[in-house]
């Protein structure tokens, strides 16, 4: 293992992986890779893990998401709404991990000129959100649509169709169909995500610029404070769980519908006994038509292939309503207490409001917070869109193109796409349509690419047991970079933190407090529950606390019968941050040690109002 050096963490050039990740390199573009003729750029950046949307080993192909938001977030920022001391996100990966740096502020000329742009551009999208939101969502959804009938064929034909030849030829054939429509596929996902970012940065700068003038106003404020002023979010992003909720609360109005659902058979089993019953079947109506869009929700974050979505995976939905239904019927509330978040927010709005002495005080705040409250709705309205239901189009349409390569014997099983990178799988089409039009019995090279699936889901096993270094290079005397901090809820102290817990881990000595951000505002104790890897959310029992790098949206359903979050990543506007405001959750985010230094079972007190974790009893 590299050597660590005081104070600094390991050179990103010098850093040595497990002997046992040989070859990782090549499943990824070498763009993403540090390299020798960008070397003395790369030690000058600070590297830190991107537990957000990357907290495992990244299969070859999910890194295409990862390629598209460096480019989309970096430029809204840089290029289009040009917000003047702003930079992009650059990406490496190292031992299949991926390593994130926020470029520095660009020369004082540059600055000055984006702010011109900025004054223009922004404010408008400010004044101008809700028509702006309903074009952005047609778009967006034509763009899906457009994705969910592109055509993928399971198989090669013997021969091409008649009509394809009579009365004139088309001219071109499945075989450039094929490596076109992957083409096309690859280039909707990095529209998509063009779109994504279309106001994204806006939201995180809105709630930036809020903070500091309330900062301003009321010296000493809490960010616990000004997150609840902000709370209470009518968004895209909870209606899946809302419609668990209504579909749990029709349930519960039928006994016999009630009573199937909280079987313990498989879902198949239970679908066959409420077709037999009049109240089943109107129940099963209305769950179907429930599924498109709100069940196109990833089981995890959306960043991965094999998290799926509930709209493949019906246990899931299936296991929340039987939760629900049960919960019901002992009289508690499952949904989310949006009257209590508004009166709550009001309050303190009110209060605050109260205390500000001048009109053009006055004025700045009620600006400021209108504005938050307006565009911040979108950090949450369009993560389900983009990050969900786009992203299950996508990965069912990936799979049509991972069966047509098994058809044609150049992969064993369907999932096995994945282990290539977008710039390999335009090769493994291209050889399979030459092999097709050459005729019959012509061999391709089959066996090459299983094996490369074979060694490759070798190494990411062993990358999975791994415990990378959390970030790499010399950190700077402090971090400044607004999104760096807002969303990833990387700071001066939590590097520090980072530091002191590499140092602590290497003595034995275990930390007894964590830090981080003050995200949502309360107290909580209670037994932790540290969850590093998707599937172990079943795990999680009523009352406990949720320790883990990040959340993921599709766990929502959770958010009623937890204590309180910490998370290792994350900052005041990062997705933890925002659900655990909407639920009540005392939540500390962006801890950066959270998940290595509490186990399972350790008493925590959280504490939303100063951002600290206390293990006040280790497990036994």
């Amino acid at each position: 293992m590299t050597k660590q050096t005081a104070g600094r963490f390991p050179d990103p050039h010098d850093y040595k992986v497990p002997p046992e990740l040989d070859g990782w390199e090549e499943m990824y573009p070498s763009h993403h890779l540090f390299s020798e003729d960008r070397s003395e750029w790369e030690k000058q950046q600070f590297w830190y893990l991107d537990k957000i949307h990357a907290p495992e080993p990244m299969p070859p192909l999910d890194l295409l998401f990862q390629e598209a938001w460096q480019i989309s977030l970096s430029q809204y920022t840089t290029r289009v709404f040009c917000i003047p001391p702003a930079q992009g996100i650059a990406q490496r990966m190292v031992g299949c991990y991926m390593y994130i740096c926020a470029i520095a502020p660009p020369p004082d000329a540059i600055i000055g000129e984006k702010a011109g742009h900025f004054q223009k551009r922004v404010f408008y999208v400010f004044d101008h959100y809700q028509e702006l939101w309903d074009k952005w969502l047609t778009k967006f959804n034509a763009l899906g649509e457009e994705m969910k009938n592109l055509n993928v064929p399971s198989q090669l034909p013997k021969y091409v169709p008649d009509e394809e030849v009579l009365p004139a030829p088309t001219g071109c054939y499945v075989s450039y169909d094929v490596i076109s429509s992957f083409d096309k596929l690859v280039n909707m996902m990095f529209k998509g995500w063009q779109y994504h970012f279309e106001m994204l940065n806006l939201t995180y700068l809105a709630y930036l610029m809020f903070g500091d003038v309330t900062r301003k106003l009321f010296p000493g404020i809490s960010e616990s404070a000004i997150g609840k002023m902000v709370a209470g979010a009518y968004v895209s992003m909870f209606r899946p769980e809302e419609e668990l909720c209504r579909l749990a609360r029709l349930a519960v109005a039928s006994r016999d519908v009630a009573k199937v659902l909280k079987s313990d058979k498989s879902v198949d089993a239970k679908k066959a006994e409420l077709e037999k019953i009049p109240d089943g079947r109107q129940w099963l109506k209305e769950y179907t038509k429930t599924q498109d869009p709100w069940f196109f929700v990833s089981n995890g974050s959306g960043w991965l292939h094999h998290e799926g979505s509930w709209i493949d995976t019906p246990d899931i939905p299936y296991g929340y309503i039987k939760s629900y239904v049960e919960r019901l019927e002992k009289g508690e509330t499952i949904e989310r207490n949006l009257d209590k978040i508004d009166q709550e927010r009001d309050r303190i709005v009110a209060e605050y409001r109260g205390l500000i002495k001048s009109d053009e005080d006055r004025q700045s705040f009620d600006n400021a917070f209108n504005t938050v409250r307006t565009i911040y709705r979108y950090a949450e309205d369009h993560l389900f869109w983009v990050e969900h239901w786009f992203h299950t189009i996508w990965f069912s349409k990936v799979r049509q193109f991972g069966q047509l390569l098994v058809n044609g014997n150049m992969l064993k099983q369907v999932d096995d796409i994945f282990m290539f990178n977008r710039y390999e799988i335009p090769q493994m089409l291209t050889e399979l349509v030459t092999s097709w039009a050459l005729g019959v019995d012509i061999p391709t090279r089959g066996s090459y690419y299983k094996a490369k699936v074979s060694k490759r889901r070798k190494i990411l096993a062993i990358a999975q047991e791994w415990a990378p270094t959390p970030a790499l290079g010399i950190p700077p005397a402090e971090i400044a970079e607004p999104f760096t901090i807002m969303l990833w809820g990387v700071t001066t102290d939590r590097v520090k933190e980072w530091l002191s817990g590499i140092d602590a881990a290497a003595s034995d000595t275990a930390a007894s407090v964590v830090k981080g951000f003050a995200s949502s505002a309360g107290v909580a104790e209670g037994p932790a529950r540290v969850l590093k890897r998707l599937k172990d959310i079943v795990d999680l029992q009523p009352g406990e606390v949720l320790v883990c790098p990040s959340t993921n949206p599709s766990w929502a359903p959770v958010f009623t019968k937890i204590k309180a979050t910490v998370t290792d990543i994350g900052g005041l506007t990062s997705h933890a941050a925002i659900v655990c405001r909407e639920y009540g959750v005392p939540a500390v985010t962006g801890c950066g040690i959270a998940t290595t230094t509490i186990k399972s079972g350790d008493i925590v007190r959280v504490d939303g109002d100063t951002g600290t974790v206390t293990i006040v009893k280790r497990a036994a």
